[in-house]
């Protein structure tokens, strides 16, 4: 299969889990990938690239640090690597609507199925850190509809959050959310939404419109009964950065790493698809001799 097959077929799969009417897609977050593959073999059907962890990999806060070279770079390695579909942080499109535009562009090309696009000012910051603004309503809503106007195929999934929570109130964020899903968003995205009771808000202020939910206090089977169409995991980031500061820092204390229960080499590997590539070394091994 083509890489545009292969793009075209990743994003109906999402347009079709999220008419799915069980439960919403569910996507873990990750940001490299070796995570992407790791969460595929684990049995996940799709991932979510995080700009926070796509930050990390760099070892920098997400505060606006990385631009649009090193996010669509990053989410062409991870739609490359695995067969499920990819959505991703495309952060604020890294400028005005014409930089929204491009960026979509970069996305589309790098194999998304799926991005994401926020109303915050540059340089923005992670929807759960406090200090955050948004632009004016008009201009926000320009660059979604910017962005639905530039995108080539219209399989790709183009989500608008707003980060209006914090700074002005619940009536703001209505009133964000049912001006981007007039110009055209796929669903929309209250983002910093830190209880259940925040998640429950949002689905009655908007019940009609179909959202994603950044969380992890809701499974997939819940969120799909309150319309949100994605659910894309928060507590998979917070667990990987658990993980291996309790690995690192029980090293540093012992001296010793316990892997009791853990892959050994072989099957990491196998996870990043070496038997592949073994083949191909059979096969040309045996057209030599």
């Amino acid at each position: 299969m083509g890489s545009l097959d292969r793009a075209e077929a990743m994003r109906q799969q999402l347009r079709a889990g999220m008419d799915r009417d069980s439960e919403a897609v569910l996507a873990p977050f990750v940001w490299d990938a070796g995570q992407a593959r790791m969460a595929v073999h684990a049995g996940h059907r799709a991932v979510y690239m995080t700009g926070f962890g796509t930050a990390s990999a760099y070892g920098l806060p997400d505060i606006g640090l990385l631009g649009l070279e090193e996010m669509a770079s990053n989410a062409a390695r991870i739609a490359a690597a695995v067969e499920v579909p990819l959505i991703a942080d495309a952060d604020t499109g890294y400028g005005n609507a014409v930089n929204v535009a491009h960026t979509v562009e970069r996305y589309e090309a790098a194999g998304v199925a799926g991005l994401h696009l926020e109303d915050q000012v540059w340089p923005k910051r992670c929807g759960f850190m406090s200090g955050k603004e948004v632009i004016p309503l008009r201009e926000a809503a320009q660059k979604v509809a910017a962005a639905v106007r530039a995108r080539q195929n219209p399989s790709l999934v183009i989500v608008a959050r707003t980060d209006a929570l914090e700074p002005h109130g619940w009536a703001a964020v209505k009133e964000r959310c049912e001006a981007f899903y007039e110009s055209g968003a796929d669903l929309v995205f209250v983002d910093g939404l830190k209880t259940k009771d925040d998640i429950l808000r949002a689905a009655e202020l908007m019940p009609d419109m179909p959202r994603l939910l950044n969380s992890h206090l809701m499974t997939a089977r819940d969120a799909r009964a309150l319309n949100y169409r994605i659910v894309i995991q928060l507590g998979t980031l917070r667990a990987v950065f658990g993980a291996l500061l309790g690995v690192y820092g029980d090293l540093a204390r012992n001296g010793i790493t316990d892997v009791e229960g853990t892959p050994d080499i072989e099957e990491i590997a196998g996870i990043l698809g070496v038997n592949r590539f073994r083949e191909l070394e059979q096969e040309f091994a045996a057209d030599v001799s």
